[in-house]
């Protein structure tokens, strides 16, 4: 059972705990009812369970997939940014930056050749010229980008499963 630790990076999940997430990962629109059912438990302890993983900040969101290509973003990206300065000045004011991205699915900061890789969803070719001369290669510390874009995209398996 999840404990009362505000850090997640302290909870301690059991396998009811993990059923669940496993479930609502699945589905978050699935009523307590249901998910009672599915992981065996009674609703009341269900209720509890899901709550302590959001007080605990296990579950800190749940949020609907979108079928890009359905609302007009059918070109998806991976662009990737290499600064000059790795000052926490520019950092921060980059990072700030790509996130108000519009299309920017996900910013990661990340160690290696290049310093960040954003994926994007835009509707067309010139749209991504456009947002990555107007949002990225504006910023004085951005030296090179490189942009690949992406084919297919399939979940992985999650967080969820064994280490």
């Amino acid at each position: 059972m999840v404990s009362s630790s505000k850090n997640p990076q302290e909870v301690s999940l059991d396998a009811f705990d993990r059923a669940i997430l496993a479930a609502l990962v699945e589905d978050g629109r699935m009523t307590n009812a249901a998910l009672a059912a599915r992981v065996g438990l009674a609703e009341s302890t269900c209720a509890y369970r899901v709550r302590a993983l959001r007080e605990s900040g296990v579950i800190s969101s749940i949020s609907a997939r979108i079928d890009l290509a359905a609302i007009g973003r059918p070109i998806q990206a991976v662009v990737q940014v290499h600064l000059s300065s790795h000052s926490r000045v520019h950092i921060d004011e980059l990072f700030d930056r790509l996130v108000e991205i519009p299309g920017a699915l996900s910013v990661v900061h990340v160690a290696g050749d290049n310093d960040f890789h954003l994926h994007l969803a835009v509707a067309s070719p010139e749209r991504l010229r456009d947002l990555i001369l107007e949002h990225i290669t504006s910023h004085p510390a951005v030296t090179k980008t490189e942009t690949q874009l992406v084919f297919e995209v399939r979940r992985g398996a999650g967080a969820l499963g064994p280490l």
